[in-house]
């Protein structure tokens, strides 16, 4: 039984990766800030009281994850906010993001390093306003910035760990109706949640540290 952690699994995508891990029989370990009935019901694990943008919180993921191996991790939680620039509070909005949406992937993952081994499979749920050669509108500066740190920290973690055998993508759901979009998008989060788990059984080592739709193609960085 494949043991999957999930980070942001309380709502969205996040809990909708949970229910369809344990709907195919994986022992869905799920990581938020506060559970909810639904998480509880679908979860194997539930680890409650982590902020990826507070180190101290990480040290209590590992104490409570113990020495369990993983083979999948999937690096879900982010923030959107909406900022202009030069108007009040902009510089702390976007450094907001860069704590959760950059930042807080790398502390999770180092953290749970010692529990991935050959064949494990690191999964970062990014987007493609992070890409260069695809922003055509500009504005969102603040989830642009961190979700292109996102995507270099990520190839960066593939040429890590690519002696050890770990795989990492990076991965865009698509436009997926959540609270983060305010309900708008292409797809409900199951069916974001449903193509990211099988885009994943697809890739491996050959695609570690690549940029990929949901959908099953590659995206430009």
């Amino acid at each position: 039984m494949p043991r999957v952690l999930v980070t942001g699994s309380a709502r969205g995508i996040g809990l909708e990766l949970i229910k369809a891990l344990a709907a195919r029989g994986d022992q869905a370990i799920a990581v938020c800030r506060r559970s909810n009935a639904d998480l509880d019901r679908h979860a194997a694990k539930v680890i409650t009281g982590i902020d990826v943008s507070d180190p101290a919180t990480i040290t209590g993921l590992t104490r409570q994850i113990g020495d369990l191996e993983l083979d999948r991790v999937i690096h879900n939680a982010g923030i959107l906010e909406t900022e202009t620039l030069g108007e009040s509070g902009w510089a702390e909005s976007i450094r907001r993001q860069f704590e959760v949406n950059a930042l807080g992937p790398l502390r999770v993952i180092h953290a749970l390093l010692p529990l991935l081994t050959k064949g494990s499979q690191i999964g970062i749920v990014s987007s493609r306003v992070g890409s260069l050669a695809d922003n055509s509108s500009g504005g969102h500066y603040g989830y642009r910035m961190s979700k292109a740190a996102v995507n270099m920290a990520g190839v960066n973690l593939a040429h890590d760990l690519r002696s050890r055998g770990i795989a990492v993508l990076l991965l865009h759901p698509g436009y997926v109706r959540t609270g983060m979009t305010g309900g708008r998008g292409d797809k409900d989060a199951a069916t974001a949640a449903r193509e990211l788990v099988e885009l994943m059984d697809r890739l491996g080592m050959a695609q570690t540290g690549t940029f990929w739709h949901a959908e099953g193609y590659a995206l430009p960085w």
